[in-house]
C-alpha cells in the first residue's frame, strides 16, 4: 500500500485547535532503521501494530501495517531499547482532509508535528492557519530519525 503524506511544523495557534480534542497515547519503537526500510512496533491506547515502511521517495513510500496482540507488542518494545517515541496524537478534520497532530513527550517534549495523507504527490490542499514550515523531505523529522536521537 502506498503512503503519500506531507509533514509540517506548527505554530502556537495549533493549541487552540487541540483544546476540544481527545488525543490517543502512542508509544512506538523501532526494531530496524536503515536506508531501505524501517520496522516499528506501535501501541496506540490498547491496540498494537507492527509496521514495515520502505524508503521514502519524494513524499511517497510503501507501508504495510498489521494488528498484533498487545502482549507481543510490549515484548517487542523491549527489543527497541532506547529507540522509542512517546507522543499524543490528535485527529483534526479540515477542508475535507484528516490531519494527524503529534505532540511529543519525553526527550522530544515541545515538538509538535502535523501530517496529512494525500491521494497523489501533486494534490493541492488548503492548510490550516497554524501550519508552519514544511518538513516533509527533512529526514530529521522522520519518526525513525527522532527515535535515534
Amino acid at each position: 500500500m502506498k503512503e503519500i503524506e506531507r509533514k509540517f511544523l506548527v505554530t502556537s495557534g495549533v493549541l487552540e485547535a487541540l483544546k476540544n480534542l481527545t488525543g490517543d497515547t502512542i508509544q512506538q519503537g523501532y526494531l530496524s532503521v536503515d536506508s531501505a526500510s524501517t520496522i516499528r512496533v506501535r501501541i496506540r491506547n490498547e491496540k498494537a501494530y507492527l509496521t514495515i515502511k520502505s524508503k521514502t521517495v519524494g513524499i511517497t513510500r510503501d507501508e504495510y501495517e498489521y494488528e498484533i496482540p498487545l502482549a507481543e507488542a510490549r515484548q517487542l518494545m523491549l527489543l527497541c531499547q532506547n529507540k522509542v517515541l512517546d507522543k499524543t496524537r490528535y485527529i483534526y478534520k479540515f477542508e475535507g482532509k484528516t490531519w494527524e497532530i503529534d505532540v511529543f513527550n519525553g526527550r522530544h517534549k515541545d515538538l509538535i508535528l502535523a501530517e496529512v495523507e494525500l491521494e497523489s504527490e501533486t494534490e493541492q490542499i488548503t492548510l490550516p492557519h497554524w501550519i508552519g514550515e514544511e518538513v516533509s523531505l527533512n529526514k530529521k523529522y522522520f519518526n525513525s530519525s527522532l527515535s535515534l536521537e
